[in-house]
């Protein structure tokens, strides 16, 4: 029955399932039907990966289908048969809905006003007094890095550019990187986790402080692409983590610290007004 329920309604027409009878509508999108809710096609079709095979294609969509309906029938079941425990869960889905709600607002303020208030001596003075929390785990590097194919050319030209930061040489990088490259990454200006940059170059580092130190320029081939990287300079693991990388992270500590004190003095700030403004009716003494 699957099988013939989706080939219809790829050809346009709607089998419905559901009220004890088959019945053919015209709407192009749906599925199926049961007790008042539908199934679309469309959300069929963005579960089936991109390129799957037309067999593979039906099949999932029929155990997708069968899956949907059997939710259905159990939901309906169970909901007939909860009786008292059926107001217990919605009063359960409120909360949680008024809870979720609240966490949502909570955090967007949190997100706009407390990391406004955070000034950069507060930071600067929380990463000199925390020095013990910035020791760096992994590598950390300023450069350059391509990725071209072996085929490209003017290839040797490169070769020789990419080595030095000076403009011109870095001109002519991007002007040819625009058309060649696959890959054109300039980091002279920031810091950058050195495993995520190796990970493009087939080059397997056991010991990153090791590596770092004898590497000033990495140059690596495979039988599709060239790979060259620049390293300007470098930290090892053990060494302390510059303020500009660890920037960001303090300013996630200090939010986290705060957020507390923040958010209970909201609280506090609308309660006192609510109640100032009368919108509050207290039967007893609060």
């Amino acid at each position: 029955m699957w099988r013939f329920l989706y080939l219809w309604c790829l050809c346009g027409s709607i089998l419905f399932v559901g009220c004890g009878q088959d019945t053919t509508i015209d709407q192009a999108d749906a599925l199926a039907s049961m007790e008042g809710h539908l199934l679309r096609r469309a959300e069929v079709e963005s579960l089936i990966p991109r390129g799957a095979s037309s067999a593979d294609s039906l099949l999932l969509a029929e155990n997708y289908v069968k899956k949907w309906v059997k939710e259905q029938l159990v939901y309906e079941v169970a909901e007939r048969n909860l009786g008292d425990e059926k107001e217990e869960i919605d009063q359960l889905v409120e909360a949680y809905r008024r809870s979720l709600i609240c966490y949502r607002y909570q955090e967007r303020l949190v997100d706009e006003r407390l990391k406004n208030d955070i000034s950069e001596r507060d930071k600067q003075q929380f990463y000199e007094e925390n020095q013990e929390l910035f020791v760096l785990e992994k590598g950390l590097i300023k450069g350059l890095f391509l990725k071209i194919p072996v085929d490209a050319p003017g290839l040797t030209d490169v070769k020789k550019w990419y080595k030095s930061a000076d403009e011109a040489a870095l001109e002519k990088i991007e002007k040819y990187s625009v058309q060649n490259a696959t890959i054109y990454e300039y980091f002279y200006d920031k810091w950058v986790d050195f495993d995520e940059v190796m990970d493009n170059i087939p080059i397997y580092v056991s010991d990153p402080a090791i590596f770092l130190k004898g590497h000033k320029q990495v140059e690596a081939a495979d039988s599709s692409y060239c790979y060259l990287l620049n390293i300007a300079e470098y930290l090892v693991p053990g060494q302390t983590e510059p303020y500009e990388s660890a920037s960001p992270r303090i300013v996630e500590i200090l939010v986290n610290q705060r957020k507390v004190d923040f958010l209970r003095n909201f609280e506090d700030e609308l309660y006192n007004d609510a109640v100032q403004k009368g919108k509050v009716t207290f039967f007893t003494e609060p």
